[in-house]
């Protein structure tokens, strides 16, 4: 996928002369870019509508509905003054002449409600927001004491050919950005973000993604033509025809700058959620675009008290199951779905079929835009609570596992297999990179095996001298060697009836690896400087990130050990392999550091937690932790403040961020330099702490010595 993308000092875009939208994606794409847009706009809880030019509503969102009194299915079709009061029906039709010409309009209706009462309202009219089709926001006005927000809604579309070059642009998106359509189209997409953001890979990356899931939202900083930033939220529908070939993107964009804020709190209200079980507990409901429920299992049935009949009949749907006071909880859902594919789990009530209320835990995920298709899975709380009780008297997630944080699949996976192996005494290989838990998996087996009650004992083959590694595993008699004055019990008798974990066994040394395999084998050890041999009764779980089959091959470790040791190997995923636990792991360690200093960290930006699920983690779960725990250290308000611009990928490289690091380094240099090389005194003047300092003059190679290198 190639971008039209100059990466000079300044990182400009060139029209690209021979960017050409094929004839499908002109003939087709602005109605499936109102079938993305329809998507957003139905589901808030503000009103909005979607009129033509002859004033008719072809869309509705349920905040409208509520607005007015009405069904979707009442409003559409039906013409603008259909809803006002008689006597305002010419002004009207003035006021429309004039906003069609002018494209943009605010003020009042008089509205007549479903139960006939007269209602003032504001609104603001939107002007081709796609060909013949125009926005209208409502809202209540405001008494004289109260004060009228901003508005703040208002649609950017626009189309992308397949390589991410604009073709078309809309009204909506001149407002918002401030070019005009010929002032953009030819240009790649990557114009419309700020310059360290505007690399091409970086680009490239967000329509590959589109290209392979169907769709993905986000939020993150644009860049208007006169230079401005705007906080936006972003989804981008990739566009195919029907033999599957990729023609082109659509793209709907909204200025969240005003809502940010806003948006932030909402989630920090939503209530603290417990997984979701993976079990017959669970239920599961696919529905179309307006909440026309498709598809739905026996047991959803059974939470909201209905029969198959009330489903086939349309009696139910998400309006008759949910209450007034959940619909700005369904609305987060439904954009954090949007944007993310699912959303997070969050707690809400079902109105069931004879009026009562019962609590359930919600996952949405968004399968399809066009047509639009959804499904949510929900768990009865009262239910599984009673049952925790009644069974167990605990929760009915295992204790053993309490430290190891993730829902993915691959996660369990593994999960499962150590379950099956714990009761033995099977020999355990756990295989992975650095960083990926291979301690906790260790503790799990352990906890979950018959030898519970008994030691474990671990140890750190790489952490220990590799002339001092022999006696620590099996220890020495007194006069042994020189310096050993007593007689010193080793980890295998340590570790006698319970489990005895070596981390990076790929660091034992060759000439060790011998006397291991037979004290495995044998079940026997003796101490150095003893010729008495001791029964040892242990089970071993051994960890390394080095691949031993290669080290096998090159004769750095004995392929009978290798084998021995093999007897169950367990590979822990990378973080990398496992992104949707980035969320559960950022909040984890967050609240546990948070705890842990005295800090009161409420939130987590969507702008963060986008970064987090975006770096790969070389580090893994090591180094998410230590991240963490530095923006904990850095955040001094209810919001997690974390250094973003170390999350940049080091394999990108541009002109801008290489400046912005050099002049970071030299503005560093400098006041190290007048300070006389004393850093708590440079860390003051920076205003940073003193930490902060010490990981930005390491991240750019800097020592107490270059700066009176830099006074000579």
């Amino acid at each position: 996928m190639s971008l039209s993308v100059e990466a000079g000092p300044h990182l400009t875009c060139r029209p690209d002369p021979t960017a050409a939208a094929s004839p499908w994606l002109m003939e087709n794409g602005p109605r499936e870019l109102e079938a993305l847009f329809r998507a957003i706009v139905y589901h808030p809880a503000a009103p909005i509508l979607l009129t033509d030019d002859d004033r008719q509503y072809r869309e509705a969102s349920i905040g409208a509905g509520k607005l007015l009194g009405l069904s979707r299915q009442q409003i559409i079709g039906r013409r603008l003054e259909e809803f006002a009061v008689p006597t305002t029906h010419s002004l009207l039709t003035e006021r429309w002449l004039e906003f069609l010409q002018a494209g943009d309009q605010t003020g009042t209706l008089q509205l007549l409600g479903a139960d006939g009462q007269e209602r003032e309202v504001e609104y603001r009219a939107k002007g081709n927001l796609l060909p013949v089709r125009h926005l209208l926001l409502l809202r209540n006005k405001p008494a004289e004491s109260e004060k009228s927000p901003e508005w703040t809604e208002d649609y950017a579309l626009f189309l992308l050919n397949a390589d991410g070059v604009i073709v078309a642009w809309y009204a909506g998106a001149e407002r918002i950005y401030g070019y005009r359509s010929g002032e953009v189209l030819g240009l790649s997409m990557a114009c419309l973000y700020p310059i360290l953001d505007r690399h091409a890979a970086r680009v490239a990356r967000k329509l590959e993604r589109a290209a392979t899931e169907g769709h993905i939202g986000g939020e993150g900083w644009h860049l208007k033509k006169d230079g401005s930033t705007f906080w936006a939220n972003a989804v981008t529908m990739a566009l195919r025809d029907d033999a599957g070939v990729l023609q082109g993107f659509a793209r709907v964009v909204r200025d969240f700058s005003d809502r940010y804020e806003s948006d932030e709190n909402l989630g920090r209200r939503r209530p603290r959620v417990r997984s979701v079980a993976a079990e017959s507990t669970v239920a599961g409901v696919v529905s179309g675009e307006f909440g026309d429920i498709t598809e739905m299992n026996d047991r959803f049935l059974e939470i909201v008290g209905y029969t198959r009949d009330d489903l086939q009949s349309g009696r139910l749907n998400w309006a008759s199951l949910t209450p007034s006071s959940c619909a700005s909880l369904d609305e987060f859902a439904h954009e954090e779905a949007l944007r993310f594919g699912a959303c997070s789990p969050y707690e809400k009530q079902f109105i069931r079929k004879d009026g009562k209320r019962v609590p359930v835990l919600i996952v949405t995920a968004v399968t399809k835009i066009s047509p639009f298709r959804w499904i949510t899975f929900a768990t009865d709380l009262q239910e599984r609570d009673r049952r925790e009780r009644i069974d167990t008297g605990v929760t009915t997630s295992k204790q053993e596992f309490a430290e190891i944080i993730g829902t993915s699949r691959t996660l369990r996976r593994v999960l499962n297999q150590v379950e099956l192996v714990a009761p033995t005494d099977a020999t355990v290989l756990i295989l992975g990179e650095t960083g990926t838990g291979k301690e906790l998996i260790a503790h799990a087996l352990h906890r979950l095996s018959p030898r519970r009650g008994m030691p474990f004992v671990s140890v750190n083959c790489a952490a220990i001298p590799t002339g001092l590694l022999e006696s620590e595993l099996f220890g020495y008699e007194r006069g042994a060697f020189t310096g050993a004055l007593q007689r010193k019990i080793g980890r295998f008798e340590m570790a006698h009836g319970g489990t005895l974990f070596l981390d990076e066994v790929g660091d034992i040394p060759l000439d060790l690896q011998p006397k291991l395999l037979r004290a495995l084998q044998e079940k026997f050890i003796e101490r150095l400087g003893s010729t008495k041999s001791s029964a040892i009764d242990i089970r071993l779980v051994a960890a390394t990130n080095r691949n031993l089959t290669q080290m096998v091959g090159d004769n750095l470790f004995r392929s009978d050990l290798y084998y021995r040791l093999k007897v169950f190997p367990l590979v822990l995923p990378p973080l990398r392999d496992r992104p949707e636990d980035i969320s559960l792991l950022a909040r984890h360690f967050t609240h546990k550091y948070a705890e842990r200093m005295g800090r009161k960290i409420e939130r987590i930006s969507s702008a963060t937690m986008n970064a987090l699920m975006e770096r790969e983690w070389p580090g893994n779960i090591r180094e998410l932790e230590n991240f963490i725990e530095r923006s904990v250290i850095l955040s001094q308000g209810y919001t997690l403040n974390a250094p973003l611009a170390e999350l940049r990928d080091p394999n990108v490289d541009t002109t801008g961020s290489s400046a912005m690091e050099d002049v970071e380094r030299e503005h560093i240099l400098r006041i190290l330099r007048e300070t006389g090389g004393v850093v708590s005194l440079t860390a003051k003047r920076l205003r940073l702490p003193r930490t902060t300092l010490n990981y930005m003059m390491k991240k750019h190679g800097i020592s107490r010595s270059d700066a009176f290198q830099a006074q000579s």
